[in-house]
């Protein structure tokens, strides 16, 4: 491979995606579905960031897609900016803080109900559904297993899980959690008291925890600065070895 090497996107994915509306009492919005090249699988339920279903999330739906999920990314911000897409720094990320404000937990958790009724109606779902987030949407995975009856949910750096550990003993199913080592959002003091909190609830919501050596908050996202490949490839590993019990 030399440096004059050219490189096309690959058009030949068997997974096929597309934006579908989510009927909802509090408001149609839209979300990125994107199907299993076997055309069936388990469902998951995708939480964005606080960017938006942007090309990362997409992304991200697509390979859990191809690993044989049949995956949904509902746009959570579609009262006041719907489809927005924001990049991670400036004016950008303030105006994803605005708009995370703006989003309030009853909101948030009529949406995933909503996507979550569409998930499972879709001829393509399976019988059993869990949830995954990523920062924003970490903290609502976390809110989805305790009220949302998923099977079982996946947190990545979830800001302000913290903050709502009230919710812990409504958790009836296994969660698995993803925390950087230097994550200014969430410190060391932050993540042990999620450790307690679920040590302490019925046993069968089994808590699993990974702790990434060198890592910042968003390391998975490539888009960003704080992206380390060698935490986004063992996180990714563990977070489907995990999401397989859905099968």
């Amino acid at each position: 491979m030399t440096a004059s090497d050219a490189f096309t996107p690959a058009s030949n994915s068997p997974v096929r995606t597309a934006w579908t509306r989510v009927p909802s009492a509090g408001g149609d919005f839209d979300a990125y579905l994107a199907l299993p090249p076997s055309g069936h699988g388990p469902g998951l339920l995708l939480l964005q960031e606080i960017f938006g279903v942007n090309t990362h999330i997409r992304a991200v739906a697509e390979q859990y897609a191809l690993a044989g999920f049949t995956v949904l990314a509902p746009d959570l911000f579609w009262r006041e900016a719907p489809r927005v897409e924001l990049g991670y720094v400036g004016a950008d990320r303030e105006r994803a803080l605005a708009l995370m404000r703006t989003l309030t937990r009853e909101q948030a958790v009529q949406d995933m109900a909503a996507s979550l009724a569409l998930l499972r109606a879709h001829p393509a779902y399976g019988e059993r559904v869990g949830a995954i987030g990523y920062c924003m949407g970490g903290r609502l995975a976390f809110t989805a297993a305790a009220l949302c009856g998923v099977d079982a949910a996946v947190c990545y750096y979830g800001g302000g899980i913290a903050g709502q550990l009230d919710l812990a003993d409504r958790i009836h199913c296994p969660v698995q959690f993803h925390h950087a080592e230097h994550d200014a959002s969430i410190p060391s003091e932050a993540v042990a008291s999620i450790e307690a909190a679920m040590a302490a609830v019925p046993a069968g919501a089994q808590a699993e925890f990974h702790h990434y050596a060198g890592a910042q908050h968003g390391f998975n996202c490539w888009a960003r600065s704080a992206y380390h490949p060698a935490s986004a490839a063992r996180a990714l590993g563990r977070s489907l070895d995990f999401l397989a019990q859905l099968f």
